[in-house]
């Protein structure tokens, strides 16, 4: 008589150790869900800001680093007195850059080359104005007259040494699918944007292969994806009839959307004037190669490229209106990163549950 209340004691502890790690299992997916919603959150709400902050100045000033108060856009007259030429760091068809240094900060100087690609310049100033904004490089200053523009120095430079940089034994830890992914997030997050800017509908038009497409953007030092060059950056506007040509030149290769290229075969020579107009889903139909770029082969980057198949079919669809607009892929972009951090967290709950 006396063993039996003991017997029922163990039996009873041992229904109840299952169940104790079943609700400890439970806490602790609730908790990984609940901390992965707060950096999920958090992560969003930086990608959702305004889109026209610019270091929180108003329109004409600005600000970088650990300076607290605005300054106004620098003059012809300030630029010639307190901008110190270091050295040049580049040179394409329109203009020459070169890093220099204003009050101990650096800062990137770019100058016209070519006089006659001088509306292609003052285009691109007029675009670096109006877009001012968390994906546009920070403008500082300007002098029209002498065709300079000020801009903020980002020393990682363009993307085309992105792989580079991620070897660099300091940045190797941001080498990883998640970084990568966050990337193309931000990429696409630039191309909805001029897809839907101020000024109405613009198209990224140097973008004939991708070696071109990467030089028109930054890499910043926190890891974001800034354009830099909006030289070539027309307007489409459809209620007006208006759509667009990037350059006047023949543009052959898959890299470039089917639209872009001369429709009438081999046997008809390329006339500018033949040549049909399109409209801003050309970006469109680059994404996934751009993309492609940005994941690299790094673990885990298979598994990304896979969640993104279906988006990125899409995107290659032969009828430009076929395409998805620049906020769906960059929707489907971001609950597929969603997902992937999910899993990542908490690797096989569900078969555990």
């Amino acid at each position: 008589m006396e063993k039996k209340p003991h017997f029922v004691r163990r039996e009873f502890l041992h229904r109840e150790v299952p169940s104790i790690s079943l609700v400890l299992l439970l806490a602790a997916f609730l908790l990984l869900n609940a901390l992965l919603y707060l950096y999920l959150n958090k992560f969003y709400s930086s990608l959702g800001r305004v889109e026209t902050d610019a270091g929180l100045c108003p329109f004409g000033h600005f600000k970088f680093g650990a300076v607290k108060n605005c300054s106004p856009w620098l003059s012809c007259e300030a630029i010639n007195r307190e901008v110190r030429k270091l050295k040049c760091v580049g040179e394409g068809a329109v203009k020459k850059v070169f890093l220099s240094e204003w009050k101990e900060k650096k800062v990137v100087l770019s100058q016209l080359t070519n006089s006659e690609l001088k509306e292609d310049f003052l285009h691109g100033l007029k675009m670096l104005k109006a877009l001012q904004s968390k994906h546009v490089v920070r403008l500082l200053g300007y002098c029209e007259q002498q065709f300079t523009i000020l801009t903020e120095y980002h020393p990682l430079g363009s993307l085309r040494g992105l792989n580079e940089t991620l070897h660099i034994p300091r940045y190797k830890g941001m080498n990883t699918w998640h970084r990568r992914l966050m990337l193309a997030i931000d990429y696409v997050s630039v191309i909805r944007y001029l897809h839907s800017s101020p000024l109405g509908t613009l198209v990224m038009c140097d973008s004939n292969d991708l070696d071109k497409v990467l030089s028109q953007y930054l890499l910043t030092s926190d890891f974001h994806v800034l354009v830099n060059d909006l030289d070539a950056l027309p307007l489409v506007n459809r209620s007006a009839g208006r759509l667009v040509k990037c350059g006047h030149r023949e543009l052959r290769g898959e890299f470039v959307a089917p639209e872009q290229r001369w429709p009438y075969g081999e046997d008809v020579p390329f006339e500018d004037d033949l040549m049909p107009p399109y409209d801003e889903k050309t970006d469109i139909w680059k994404i996934p190669d751009v993309s492609n770029f940005f994941l690299g082969h790094v673990e885990g980057s298979d598994i990304v490229r896979l969640h993104l198949f279906d988006i990125h079919a899409a995107c290659k669809k032969e009828d430009p209106a076929e395409r998805p607009s620049a906020q769906e892929v960059l929707d489907t972009y971001r609950k597929v990163l969603t997902l992937l951090i999910r899993e990542a967290a908490m690797p096989g709950t569900r078969e555990m549950l």
